[in-house]
């Protein structure tokens, strides 16, 4: 069993987890034609890199998404962060 970091619940089993996608990954226009190459493209081409990779993921207990940092090879987590805006405090400029 993996300890995964969730910025908002803090560790947790891996299996309370969902991988989402790369980040940075831009889902194709579909308000328009795509062609079934774009899409599958989109779907199943992933970089698959090796060593320290940023992958966005969902800690199901919480729903949340997460920017999860980790070496693919030694499955190592090196630290997580949250996808969520920090807005300026009310009044702050």
């Amino acid at each position: 069993m993996q300890l995964f970091p969730c910025p908002f619940c803090g560790p947790r089993n891996e299996r309370e987890f969902h991988y989402v996608a790369e980040p940075g990954k831009t889902r194709p226009d579909t308000t328009g034609d795509i062609t079934a190459e774009d899409w599958a493209a989109y779907l199943y081409d992933t970089k698959n890199e090796k060593g320290p990779v940023r992958e966005v993921w969902m800690h199901l207990t919480c729903r949340e998404l997460f920017v999860m940092e980790r070496d693919s090879v030694t499955m190592d987590v090196l630290g997580s962060k949250t996808l969520r805006r920090t807005l300026p405090a009310e009044g702050a400029a």
